[in-house]
């Protein structure tokens, strides 16, 4: 399959299938949880939605990133907690019932934030002639049908078959992954010599925004009165993100190579920082004694 094959065709199957896996871990009674625990629920999701998009406005802006670079940062920021959130905070003891809640409710908003912020960032970094308008309508119809659906579809096979979910789950988060760093090697290697030059304007750029995502959610989380487990958890959603929806709304909507730079940097190295988290919860025994009270 080539680079055009696998970006518009891979992709969105790619992220179709995750949204399907994760819809394979859900069950109606998983949404409980934003009425039991609206504190981490309404944090967790006002800084994904609202906080870390702002962030990521004044990083592009205090660094001078490039207009592509400053567009692609912004988006990638816009972006929902990735499902693959779902995993680290089950790794890390946090609280998983929260982390599924979180990213599927950050997913559904998404479909009408992230073209507004998309569409704000493309008006006021790019040069007036050189404008791309993003197709606001295609754009919240692709989310639809990538989001919800697969969602609907994964949650009615658990309901029908849970040992299938259950095998399921796994097999099409692996293809994802699988799929996700394909793009990443095949938009590198198609950048050439200028990825380098984009990786070393972009690169800090990133880091930046991961190590401010998970500090937020972790110290955030607690100023809020959050029990560990559960800033834990917000950590992982604000700095493990749908990095291939990034990638498709850069390549597929906007088709810019140099926009989808901070997304694919982002893919790989929130990776990274996620171990680390990991390490963090193991050393410190996040998750080892019993749940604290909902507040």
């Amino acid at each position: 399959m080539d680079q055009v094959a696998l970006i518009s065709v891979g992709l969105p199957a790619a992220l179709f299938l995750i949204m399907v896996g994760m819809g394979l871990t859900l069950t109606p009674r998983d949404f409980r949880e934003v009425l039991v625990a609206p504190r981490a629920t309404v944090f967790g999701l006002v800084a994904q939605i609202v906080l870390l998009p702002l962030v990521g406005v004044g990083l592009a802006v205090s660094l001078d990133l490039s207009p592509a670079l400053a567009v692609g940062l912004v988006i990638i920021a816009a972006c929902p907690g990735g499902t693959t959130s779902n995993l680290f905070a089950f790794l890390g003891r946090g609280d998983v019932a929260l982390s599924i809640v979180l990213t599927v409710a950050a997913s559904l908003i998404t479909i009408v934030t992230l073209p507004m912020f998309t569409s704000w960032a493309l008006g006021h970094f790019q040069d007036s002639s050189q404008v791309l308008e993003l197709p606001v309508l295609r754009t919240i119809l692709t989310l639809v049908v990538i989001i919800l659906i697969p969602v609907g579809i994964g949650m009615t096979i658990r309901h029908f078959r849970q040992r299938w979910a259950e095998k399921g789950e796994k097999l099409v988060s692996v293809f994802g992954l699988l799929v996700l760093v394909a793009v990443i090697a095949l938009l590198l290697i198609d950048l050439g010599a200028e990825a380098l030059v984009l990786l070393r304007q972009g690169g800090m750029a990133v880091v930046l925004l991961n190590i401010i995502g998970l500090v937020l959610g972790m110290a955030g989380g607690r100023l809020m009165g959050l029990p560990r487990d559960q800033a834990f958890t917000v950590a992982i959603e604000l700095g493990i993100k749908n990095g291939t929806l990034g990638l498709m709304v850069t390549l597929t909507l906007l088709h810019s190579d140099a926009m989808s730079v901070p997304a694919a940097v982002y893919g790989v190295l929130m990776f990274l920082f996620g171990f680390l988290m990991l390490g963090y919860s193991r050393l410190t025994g996040i998750g080892r004694s019993s749940p604290s009270p909902i507040p």
